[in-house]
C-alpha cells in the first residue's frame, strides 16, 4: 500500500488586479504558507511524498524571492519528497524556472522535478510517470503518450499530468486535450493505478474508475471555482484499489453575494451580512447590487460599503451597479437648502441622473456624495 498527497496549481507568485495595498502581499504569502500546510499534512497522515501536478509557479519569470521561499518551505519537511511537474504556466522550455540558477542552486534534496515521462522509482514496486509540458501549446496529448508504453506487470504506478480532459473541454480542436478513455483504459488493465491531474482549480473526480482526479488549487484564485482550497490524500492498495480523501488547506475565500435593495431595511441587511463574514482580511467579495434607491439611501449605501471595503481583502462591485437604479429624490435634495449656482448644478445633476450609462452613474454618485457631505456639515 502507498499513501501520498496529490496537489496542483500552486501558481506561486500569482497577482490579482483587484488586490492592492497590503492585501496582495498577504495573498502571495498565503500561497507559500499553503506549502507548509501541505508538508505538515503529509507528515501527519504518514504520506511519504507529494505530487504537484503542474503550474507550481505562476510564470517562468517569477520573482527570485518567490522561488527561494517556496524551496525553503519544502525543505522544512525533509522526510517528505515533493515531485514537481512543469505545467502550462511554467513549462520546461529554454527559460524554465526549474532550470534557472535560483532554482537549481537552492533546490533541497527532497524536491524532484518530473522532467520527462520515464518512470521514476519512488521505491521498489512503485513508480511515478510524469507528463511535463515543454511549451505553452503542446501538439499532442502528453498524458496518453506517457502511458502508452505501460503494461500491467505488478508495478504500482501514479501518473502525474496537467491539462484539460477531453470530456470537460468545449475545445474539440485542442490537440493537447487529455483523453479520458485512454487513461481509464490504462487503469482498467492495471498498467496505471492513479492519475493525478492539475489545471482545473476545483477538486473533481472524473470518469467511472475513481482513479482520475483533479486535486484543485490549494488556495482559491477566482470566483468561478466550485471547490478549491483542497489537497487529496490518496491511498493505493497492493491490489490497485484506490481511496481518495479531500482535505482542506486553503485559508482564503472568494465570495459572491447578490443584494436586492429597495430601501434602508435592505441596506441594513447587507451591512449585517458583510459584518458576519468571518476572516475578512482573507476574503474577496464580489457584490451584485440590484434594486432602486433614493439619493439619501444611496449615500447610506456608499457609507456602508466604504466601511467594509476597509475590512475585506477586496470588496468588488462598488463601481458596477448596472442593476441598481438611484432615483433623484426632490425632498432629500431640498433639505440641503442650496441656492444660486449650486442649486442649478443640482438640478442639472438630477436630470442627468435619470438617464442611462456612465454619465447617469456619475451624476448619481455626485448627488449621493453631496447628500453625505451636507449631512456631515449639518
Amino acid at each position: 500500500m502507498v499513501r501520498f498527497l496529490h496537489t496542483a496549481d500552486w501558481q506561486l507568485g500569482m497577482t490579482r488586479h483587484f488586490l492592492d495595498g497590503e492585501s496582495q502581499p498577504r495573498f502571495t504569502a498565503a500561497r507559500i504558507d499553503a506549502i507548509r500546510s501541505i508538508g505538515a499534512l503529509a507528515v501527519r497522515r504518514g504520506c511519504g511524498f507529494v505530487v504537484v501536478a503542474g503550474d507550481v509557479f505562476e510564470t517562468n519569470q517569477v520573482d527570485r524571492q518567490v522561488v527561494v521561499r517556496a524551496l525553503d518551505a519544502m525543505a522544512g519537511y525533509p522526510d517528505v519528497t515533493f515531485y514537481l511537474l512543469p505545467g502550462n504556466h511554467d513549462p520546461l522550455n529554454a527559460g524554465s524556472v526549474f532550470t534557472s540558477p535560483t532554482f537549481t542552486e537552492h533546490r533541497p534534496s527532497n524536491v524532484v522535478v518530473l522532467s520527462g515521462s520515464e518512470p521514476v522509482a519512488v521505491r521498489p514496486g512503485l513508480e511515478l510517470i510524469g507528463a511535463p509540458w515543454t511549451s505553452k501549446r503542446p501538439l499532442e496529448d502528453l498524458v496518453s503518450s506517457a502511458i502508452a508504453p505501460l503494461t500491467a506487470d505488478g508495478t504500482l504506478r501514479v501518473v502525474v499530468g496537467h491539462g484539460a480532459l477531453d470530456v470537460l473541454s468545449p475545445d474539440d480542436a485542442n490537440p493537447a486535450l487529455v483523453s479520458l478513455a485512454a487513461v481509464e483504459a490504462a487503469v482498467g488493465i492495471g498498467a496505471v493505478h492513479y492519475v493525478a491531474l492539475g489545471d482545473r482549480h476545483s477538486t473533481t473526480s472524473v470518469g467511472a474508475s475513481g482513479a482520475v482526479w483533479y486535486s484543485g488549487a490549494p488556495e482559491p484564485t477566482d470566483f468561478r471555482e466550485v471547490d478549491p482550497g483542497n489537497v487529496l490524500v490518496v491511498e493505493v492498495a497492493d491490489d490497485g484499489s484506490v481511496t481518495v480523501e479531500s482535505c482542506r488547506v486553503g485559508s482564503w475565500t472568494f465570495l459572491t453575494h447578490q443584494a436586492n435593495l429597495a430601501g434602508e431595511v435592505d441596506i441594513d441587511q447587507l451591512d449585517s451580512f458583510l459584518d458576519q463574514v468571518p476572516d475578512k482580511a482573507r476574503t474577496i467579495v464580489r457584490l451584485s447590487l440590484v434594486g432602486q434607491l433614493s439619493v439619501s439611501e444611496k449615500a447610506r449605501l456608499d457609507q456602508v460599503l466604504g466601511h467594509h471595503a476597509d475590512l475585506f481583502a477586496s470588496l468588488q462591485g462598488l463601481e458596477r451597479r448596472i442593476d441598481l437604479v438611484v432615483l433623484p429624490d426632490t425632498a432629500d435634495l431640498d433639505s440641503i437648502e442650496l441656492s444660486g449656482y449650486a442649486a442649478e448644478a443640482v438640478t442639472e445633476l438630477q436630470t442627468q441622473a435619470q438617464g442611462s450609462g456612465s454619465a447617469a452613474l456619475a451624476a448619481q454618485d455626485a448627488l449621493a456624495l453631496l447628500f453625505r457631505l451636507s449631512a456631515v456639515s449639518s
